[in-house]
This record gives structure tokens, C-alpha cells and sequence, in this order.
């Protein structure tokens, strides 16, 4: 079994918080269980790219459960917590690629490791792995009959690549299953992302101005939690359905270029470029926080800032202070990587758990049905998406209403009105 991780020996540590990560995910465990049994997965080869964490390995050993060869390499330089990393290798015997602040030539080679695993199946979060193999990594696509994507900036890639007719097999949007993005992008993001201001920065976040870039489910859910903790919100969007969603919720929308003079913490979670640039920091009071939430740590112009600034000084984990022509600080945390994940130890188990179930029983619908499938984006299927919220009301015991079989006949039925 081949692997990289940064030491072997943390895999003690790494064995107990995912275990502890899985008393949380009793959704997945129903499906573990189901998969031991069954072994629908046999003999399937899986290379995945995904935060490698206490959750992700939960998933993982569901996979290999259901008789899967699994390879595992991150999706984020920051993300990768190298005791789970061990334990996988160790107690699991899964091949991972992975170590914590890797630069960007060890991400690609982590990447290329894992796809020396010859997929049949591939699983993502950011598209890199997809691209790769595109870009590549070509001899592959032979084998492979399908994949997923976990997250809203992957599935903007692949389907710019299934427009362009450059797609080579289907894809699986589990970040469009309702339940992945009502309750991970919203509830996961909103907690993690201000979990992770917190650990970084220590700072009181009741009284501050916070200014959330995107009005998606990702920015919706920081911009409940951050009014929960006490902060003022400000919200910039482009698009006016999501801005005009934002006013009614209740807050304060503007242009990014308004919102830059008035904030004291800034998050983008946008999914796409330069989302704050130099003509912002330019504007931004002194001492003015800035992170990023989304997948790739381009939503802040980071190479703008460095022009206009002093070499940063580090000031605590994950934090570095630019200093501006004038004296004005900027403070910038995380790198502008993935904060959640970098500073924090991402979404809860709790909600992950229907992310990953989307994701497992994603992987067996492809398999069963990826080669009948055209190249391009499919959601997660209804009835997939319907089973797991099923199972995660039962695992909180709560119970719910059937239809009637007058209310089933009067629903399917045109002609009775008022």
C-alpha cells in the first residue's frame, strides 16, 4: 500500500476523533452497515480529493465496508488534519496523500498518487482531481464511469466543462442534493466559518460591522450566525434575486466598495475571483479582518494586497498583518484559504453526515448506472436525496405525516376545485 502522510505515529490520536466523529453520522452508519453486508462496491476503485478530516474518514471507511479500493488525497493544501490522515494508513489501510501545508507542486504529485489507483469512480471537492485527469491524466478516462462533486465551486467548473463539451463521463452534483446545501453549505458553513474567526482571532463579534460577500446558502448561513453572535451584517451581491433575499432576511445591502469603508470583519463566499481587490483595501478602516469561506483562496487579491503592502508579519496561527502605505493595518487570516477548514475543523459530523451519505450512495448510482449516462451534471436523484433525509429524521426520532389516500388521488387529480 503506497501513502504519504506526515507521520504514522499520530494515528492513535487520529483513530480516536474519528471515531468520536462517527457517534455523529447515524445516517452513515445505517449505510456502512447495509454495505459490510452487501459489498455493492466490490472491486470498485475509487481515487477521491476531498478535506481530508475525522468526517471524510468516516465516509472512507463506509466506502472500503462496501468492498471498495479506495485512494484519498486533499482537496485544500490547509485542510488535510495529518492525525486522520495516519489513522486511515494505519488502522484502515487506505491509501492517503496528504499533508498539512503542502505547497502547490506536493498537491498535484498527492493528486496524481491518488489517481495512480486507475478510477472507475472519483470523488471531488473543487474539481482538481476531474481537471487533472482532463488536463493529464487522459489514459484514465478509459476506465472510469462516473464521479461526484461536494462542493458549489467544483460543480461551476464541471459544468463550464460539460458546456464546453470537454466532459469525458458524468458527473454527480451531491452540493445540489437538498440535502447537502440546506443544511451543510447553510448550517456547516455558518458555524465552521465563524468557529474558525474565533479560534484565529479571538476577537467579540457582537457590535462589529461583518460584511458577508455572496448570498448563497454558503453566505446565508454566516451572515444567521454572525447576527446570532451580536454582529451588524452587511451583505454584497451581484445577482438581485439574492440581494433582494438578503434585504427581506433583514440586512444591510450594498456595493463591496460602500461595505470596504464600514466594515471590521470581512468574509467572502462567492465561489469565484477577486472578489476583494486593492481598490477595497484601500478603503478598509485600520485593523480591518478579511477571510475567505470559499473553496479556493482566490476570492481575495491576495497578490494586489502585497503590492500595495510591507511584507506581512505573523501575528498568531493563521493570522498575518499587512501593513499599508500610512501605517493602515490589514489583517489577513488563514492565507485567504478556506478558513473553516484551515483555522477550524470544518462542518460538524452531525451535518456532514448527510453530506457523505450523498456521496456514498451517489458513488454505487453511478456505478450501477454511469455507463447508460450522457457527459455532464446530473443532481443527486430525488429518491436518493428523499431516503437520506428519511433516515436522519428517524435518527432524531422524530416522525412525520403520510398522505392519505384521498389526499394522494385529490393531488394527482385536475378537475376538483372550489
Amino acid at each position: 500500500m503506497d501513502y504519504d502522510v506526515r507521520d504514522v505515529k499520530l494515528a492513535e490520536k487520529g483513530k480516536k476523533r474519528i471515531e468520536w466523529a462517527g457517534r455523529f453520522m447515524p445516517v452513515l452508519d445505517q449505510i456502512k452497515t447495509k454495505f459490510t453486508q452487501e459489498k455493492p462496491l466490490e472491486g470498485v476503485r475509487i481515487s477521491a480529493c476531498l478535506h481530508v478530516t475525522s468526517e471524510t474518514a468516516n465516509l472512507m471507511r463506509v466506502l472500503k465496508a462496501g468492498g471498495a479500493q479506495v485512494a484519498l488525497t486533499a482537496s485544500n493544501p490547509l485542510s488535510t488534519q495529518d492525525d486522520i490522515a495516519a489513522a486511515l494508513v494505519k488502522y484502515d489501510e487506505i491509501s492517503v496523500f496528504a499533508i498539512t501545508g503542502e505547497e502547490s507542486d506536493t498537491y498535484y504529485q498527492h493528486i496524481n498518487q491518488a489517481l495512480d489507483n486507475k478510477p472507475m469512480i472519483t470523488m471531488d471537492d473543487g474539481a482538481d482531481l476531474v481537471s487533472t485527469i482532463h488536463s493529464d491524466r487522459r489514459e484514465l478516462l478509459e476506465d472510469i464511469v462516473g464521479g461526484t462533486e461536494e462542493t458549489t465551486t467544483g460543480v461551476i467548473r464541471l459544468v463550464s466543462m460539460a458546456k464546453d463539451r470537454v466532459l469525458r463521463y458524468p458527473i454527480v452534483a451531491v452540493n445540489e442534493a437538498k440535502t447537502k446545501h440546506l443544511f451543510d453549505n447553510r448550517y456547516g458553513t455558518g458555524q465552521s466559518t465563524l468557529d474558525g474567526i474565533l479560534r484565529a482571532t479571538n476577537i467579540l463579534l457582537a457590535g462589529t460591522q461583518f460584511v458577508v460577500a455572496g448570498y448563497g446558502w454558503c453566505g446565508r448561513g454566516v451572515a444567521m450566525r454572525a447576527r446570532g453572535a451580536g454582529a451588524n451584517v452587511i451583505v454584497c451581491e451581484v445577482d438581485p434575486l439574492k440581494a433582494l433575499e438578503a434585504v427581506m432576511d433583514g440586512f444591510r445591502v450594498m456595493p463591496m466598495r460602500e461595505a470596504a469603508k464600514l466594515g471590521d470583519v470581512f468574509i467572502t463566499v462567492t465561489g469565484d475571483k477577486n472578489v476583494i481587490r486593492t481598490e477595497h483595501f484601500l478603503r478598509m478602516k485600520d485593523g480591518a479582518v478579511v477571510a475567505n469561506s470559499g473553496h479556493f483562496n482566490v476570492e481575495i487579491d491576495i497578490p494586489g494586497l502585497r503590492e500595495i503592502a510591507a511584507p506581512p508579519k505573523v501575528l498568531r496561527d493563521f493570522v498575518e498583518e499587512y501593513t499599508l502605505e500610512g501605517g493602515k493595518k490589514i489583517i489577513l487570516l488563514a492565507e485567504g484559504r478556506l478558513l473553516n477548514l484551515s483555522a477550524a475543523e470544518g462542518h460538524p459530523a452531525m451535518v456532514m453526515d448527510m453530506s457523505f451519505a450523498n456521496q456514498a450512495l451517489s458513488a454505487l448510482h453511478l456505478f450501477r448506472r454511469g455507463t447508460d449516462m450522457k457527459y455532464k451534471v446530473y443532481t443527486v436523484p430525488d429518491k436518493i436525496d428523499r431516503d437520506i433525509a428519511k433516515m436522519k429524521l428517524k435518527t432524531m426520532g422524530i416522525k412525520i405525516d403520510r398522505l392519505t389516500a384521498e389526499q394522494k388521488r385529490y393531488l394527482a387529480d385536475w378537475k376538483e376545485g372550489t
